[in-house]
């Protein structure tokens, strides 16, 4: 057995036996970790089902509205990991980062990582996982029609009640210098999306500054960062995004992959109603489509309800209807496969759905089933084949594709969802 499969071993036995594991399934001809094969044959570019994902669409405006930097600050980026993630004595936050780390193909010696850590896929890389990661993620995008690209995330502290960076409850760090940095390196290819803390006592001053910076978007995950998107702390960051017309994606639901300050009820859909009422256009990440929040329009201790259901009230309030949005990221992983098929049946939200990745999870193979969709009859399996050994050179295409593929009753994800560009633009300030 080799270091790979050992590790694929441990890390499953110990996310299975977690309370809050991920759901995880190998495919027919799979394995359970990213083989990182380089170089997409010409026979899988130019296949028809790839050729037919494409068809309709304008390359220009199709943007992953939703793709995760990662990075230990070995370049000098200023990234940062939590030791609880480098720690074996936190098994399951540990073991997390090799699967993501994996998935992003930076797994194993960071200094060397062969055919998975440049740009052209070959050769050492120096800068750590910052530069590692980041070739890989540019040699994937390459693969990419010219014109098509990815808006990259980054990452702000924990931050306390009273603005204070809170350290030991923080997963990962990715500074906004770093993101706009890699944005104006591949303009082409890339564009920048801030994270910023609403307690910080510089936020709307580090916001205007982003906007300075041509970010597109400010991307918060509530229950990891400690942000509760309903408290008044908020009210003058979010006065600042309304007047600047940035839009806020945020977080929604059941969060499993990033634990931090692991306040789940943060992520409640209904908190962002104080956002959208100063006039915030909001982006619901997922569409809340994983786990219960409490019902509260019945009270402080109302019952649990699907994350969704509260999600779908929030797009039938005819007062959202022009700053209320979602992005339909990790939607096809096991665990919210149901749900993508409850978006595709619902034909008048596609107009305020955006197409994103969630990248690096979509390299994490156990979490998508392509047998599950061929199973559900939402996949043809000669599809499912080729949709398999694209996933083994390029998730990103991979999730593009499949995303493309699927048909429910006939119905399928509209073309306008994915040509996303149109909906962010860099502000000039």
């Amino acid at each position: 057995m080799n270091r790979r499969d050992f590790l694929a071993g441990l890390c499953l036995c110990c996310l299975s036996g977690a309370a809050d594991a991920l759901p995880f399934r190998r495919d027919e001809g799979a394995g359970w970790m990213n083989p990182c094969k380089s170089g997409l044959p010409d026979q899988l570019r130019k296949h028809p089902l790839v050729e037919a994902a494409w068809s309709g669409l304008n390359p220009r405006l199709v943007w992953d509205v939703h793709t995760h930097l990662l990075g230990d600050g070995a370049s000098g980026s200023g990234c940062w990991i939590s030791p609880k993630m480098q720690s074996i004595f936190y098994p399951q936050q540990f073991l997390q980062r090799q699967f993501f780390e994996n998935g992003g193909c930076v797994d194993g010696n960071r200094g060397d990582h062969g055919n998975r850590g440049n740009r052209s896929g070959q050769g050492n890389v120096e800068g750590g996982l910052d530069e590692a990661y980041l070739g890989r993620l540019a040699h994937l995008i390459d693969e990419f029609p010219i014109g098509a690209g990815a808006m990259l995330f980054a990452f702000d502290h924990t931050y306390t009640e009273a603005g204070r960076k809170d350290l030991p409850r923080a997963a990962f760090h990715v500074p906004n210098a770093h993101a706009i940095s890699i944005a104006k390196r591949f303009p082409g290819r890339f564009r920048a999306v801030a994270s910023i803390h609403p307690y910080r006592l510089d936020a709307v001053a580090e916001l205007k500054l982003a906007a300075a910076n041509g970010v597109v978007a400010i991307k918060w995950l509530p229950s990891a960062m400690g942000i509760d998107p309903a408290s008044p702390r908020c009210d003058a960051f979010y006065e600042a995004l309304a007047a600047l017309k940035i839009p806020l994606i945020s977080h929604a639901g059941q969060e499993r992959a990033v634990k931090g300050a692991h306040q789940q009820h943060f992520g409640n859909p209904l908190k962002l109603r104080r956002a959208l009422d100063h006039g915030v256009r909001v982006v619901v990440a997922h569409c809340a489509s994983m786990g219960e929040d409490r019902d509260l329009d019945r009270g402080r201790n109302g019952k649990y309800v699907e994350s969704f259901e509260l999600f779908a009230r929030l797009m039938a309030d005819s007062r959202y209807e022009k700053n209320l949005n979602a992005d339909i990221s990790a939607m096809p992983q096991m665990n919210r496969a149901r749900y993508l098929v409850k978006i595709i049946e619902r034909p008048e939200w596609h107009g305020r759905l955006l197409n994103g990745s969630d990248y690096p999870l979509p390299g994490v193979i156990p979490l998508f089933s392509v047998d599950l969709f061929v199973e559900k009859g939402w996949l043809a399996k000669g599809d499912a084949t080729v949709l398999k050994q694209i996933r083994e050179y390029n998730p990103l295409l991979f999730d593009f594709v499949l995303k493309r593929s699927v048909r429910v009753g006939g119905k399928k994800l509209s073309d306008r969802i994915f040509e996303t560009a149109e909906f962010f633009k860099p502000i000039e300030v």
